[in-house]
């Protein structure tokens, strides 16, 4: 997509906060940008800057694994981050570097208009869903905000701290992988029937 490639080479070039004094690379996002699903995480590590991939590292090498269990692959998925630079020491993203960062993620949404978004951990949740989102109670429910379904499930990061939690999630994303096939039958039947004229 021509104008995600656009705002792609000017997001390279962002100096809207101090992360990008400390930044390798910026992590733009990774993905299809015609799936409806798209994969929202907090902030990229060190494997991540590194390679200016998202999600490149262990808890992205279990991302693959998680998707994989469901019948999934990341090639047919989009996956971004709230903010495109890492943060010293892999602290949380502050609110106000967030802030800078938003409109580049609003840019990516613009473009691809997935009809579903999973946050990947609670500061993405909290961002997207609500400001007093509690992963452990709320993880798996969908939410419908701003035109999008949205759920947030634990972040590869937390699981692979407290592998307990894996259970919870497959089932997550048996939710997800049924809602995603759905609406990739969805659209391909419309296809079907526009081309039937």
């Amino acid at each position: 997509m021509e104008r995600l490639e656009a705002v792609k080479s000017e997001c390279l070039g962002c100096r809207r906060c101090p992360l990008a004094e400390t930044r390798t690379n910026v992590v733009f996002g990774y993905g299809d940008a015609s799936s409806p699903l798209m994969f929202i995480g907090e902030a990229p590590g060190a494997t991540e800057d590194a390679t200016g991939l998202p999600f490149t590292g262990r808890a992205g090498k279990l991302l693959d694994s998680m998707l994989a269990s469901v019948g999934l692959d990341r090639s047919e998925v989009y996956i971004a981050n709230t903010i495109k630079c890492r943060p010293p020491n892999n602290r949380d993203p502050l609110p106000e570097e967030q802030s800078a960062c938003l409109p580049w993620l609003k840019a990516q949404l613009e473009i691809i208009r997935p009809a579903m978004i999973v946050c990947l951990g609670r500061i993405s949740a909290m961002r997207f869903i609500k400001p007093d989102f509690r992963i452990t109670s709320e993880h798996g429910q969908w939410f419908e905000k701003d035109g999008y379904r949205i759920m947030a499930i634990y972040h590869p990061a937390a699981l692979l701290r407290d592998p307990s939690k894996r259970g919870d999630t497959f089932e997550d994303l048996r939710r997800i992988e049924i809602e995603y096939r759905r609406m990739r039958g969805a659209a391909g039947t419309a296809g079907e029937t526009e081309g039937k004229g």
